[in-house]
């Protein structure tokens, strides 16, 4: 049985963007055309704003996800925002630390701080980094940042971070420190999440999201925990909505082999596949999987009602932005989800 999560909590809806670079004229236009998307979703009340974070890619556009939040946070008033996920390895800790608290007071606190490895060796190795080394970078990083939050003086000591006695002068608005969240694609990861409390998100199937959210579920509670505090438990979807269904396949069905494009680059120019992730080619194989939704808004509010229910979510993460939709054509998708959809899905977990 899914998880069920319809008496503790409220079901939320959020963003994610990979802000792949679908063929602006320029850089400065394409950031000016997502900023102009996150006011949209401010003013429609989605509950936070999740961008990735790549390199030497058009996968990713924010190579340095704190600099295009500082100017999400001045264009918006009350959408959280914040990387999924920060790649700790290509951070000292120190500097990330500091611009975190940064951040957060800046937005008024409202940073959601998204953590990782990062999943592609061959960006980490760009920056010479072994890829045997991100898990301990990643974990000691970790563990000074959320030490640096408590204020008053800093000293750590490991194997590839060291500091002594260094005075902290800023914390974040958010006590203890801003929402934590970590991205996990099987039931085995989820023990960590759930013994630190970090929200998870996933884009796996409803079926496999279902296992995810019972396996942290049961992790959670065995932590001695209460069902009703449990956190953000996320799923992503691509979503394209139009007045036919012929219009949003066919919307849909050309942006996303643009996307993948970007996905693939990397991989494609070493000659390598991707480990553990495999995207269809055409977008007609990732609505089978149901990873991917076409549709009006009667048919999507439909299969998101089953999906909601299988997975046994809490938090629906939607992909407006992807591949080379228009301005125009992702402002459609958000205003029918927000005025047709939505209102219908609040029953569906």
């Amino acid at each position: 049985m899914p998880a069920s999560h319809d008496k503790f909590s409220v079901m939320k809806y959020g963003i994610f963007d990979h802000m792949d670079y679908g063929g602006a004229p320029t850089p400065a236009a394409y950031f000016e055309g997502r900023l102009k998307l996150a006011e949209l979703y401010d003013r429609h009340g989605f509950h936070a704003y999740h961008l990735a974070e790549h390199h030497a890619t058009p996968l990713g556009m924010s190579p340095s996800p704190n600099v295009f939040l500082s100017a999400l946070a001045q264009r918006t008033e009350s959408l959280r925002f914040g990387p999924l996920v920060y790649c700790l390895p290509l951070y000292h800790p120190l500097r990330l630390f500091e611009e975190i608290c940064m951040l957060d007071q800046l937005s008024g606190g409202r940073l959601e701080m998204g953590i990782g490895r990062g999943i592609s060796p061959i960006e980490l190795d760009y920056f010479g980094l072994p890829m045997e080394d991100g898990p301990t970078m990643y974990r000691e990083a970790f563990e000074l940042i959320l030490l640096g939050m408590e204020g008053g003086s800093l000293t750590y000591d490991g194997v590839h971070y060291a500091v002594k006695d260094m005075p902290i002068t800023m914390t974040p608005v958010q006590r203890p420190h801003p929402p934590l969240w970590y991205g996990v694609q099987n039931p085995a990861a989820t023990e960590w999440p759930a013994e630190n409390a970090l929200n998870v998100i996933t884009n796996q199937t409803s079926a496999a999201a279902s296992q995810i959210t019972e396996s942290y579920t049961e992790a959670w509670l065995k932590a001695g925990r209460a069902e009703h505090d449990l956190p953000n438990l996320g799923m992503t979807r691509y979503l394209v909505i139009a007045e036919t269904e012929e219009e949003a396949v066919t919307v849909a069905s050309r942006a996303y082999p643009v996307w993948r494009k970007s996905f693939m680059a990397l991989w494609d120019l070493h000659g390598q596949k991707p480990v553990g992730v495999n995207y269809p080619e055409a977008f007609k194989g990732v609505m089978e999987t149901g990873q991917g939704i076409a549709g009006t808004p009667e048919q999507v509010t439909d299969i998101l009602r089953a999906q909601i229910h299988t997975a046994g979510i809490n938090y629906l993460v939607c992909r407006f932005a992807f591949g080379d939709l228009t301005f125009d054509e992702s402002c459609r998708s958000v205003e029918l989800f927000s005025e047709q959809v939505r209102p219908y899905l609040s029953d569906a977990a």
